[in-house]
């Protein structure tokens, strides 16, 4: 090899090199969707609860804003986490309007 070919080579592994260490692999994302509205949700259906899961929890039922009414969404498993709580899904009045808040694991 000649001294520019070297020299070449050299800067290219060199730029991979540092281009390797300074990328960082992005944190596991969580997507926030903000949903609010004027109209009050309904108070919760009842559902009845079915017999208990191994390894899961019952995330009860929730109303959930489809662009234009509250639409209920019936209760479901969900996988437990050790170390964590399942926080349903909620409502809360805020100013003129309620705001969605998810379901989620809570430490």
């Amino acid at each position: 090899m000649n001294r520019i070919t070297r020299t070449l080579a050299l800067a290219a592994f060199a730029g991979l090199g540092l281009g390797a260490t300074a990328y960082t692999a992005p944190v596991q994302a969580r997507e926030v969707v903000v949903v609010t509205t004027r109209v009050a949700p309904p108070p919760p259906r009842f559902e009845r609860v079915p017999p208990p899961r191994v390894g899961y929890v019952w995330a009860p039922g929730y109303w959930r804003w489809n662009g234009s009414r509250h639409v209920w969404a019936g209760g479901y498993w969900v996988r437990a986490r050790p170390g964590y709580r399942w926080a349903p899904p909620r409502w809360e009045h805020r100013g003129p309007g309620w705001r969605y808040h998810g379901g989620g694991w809570v430490r």
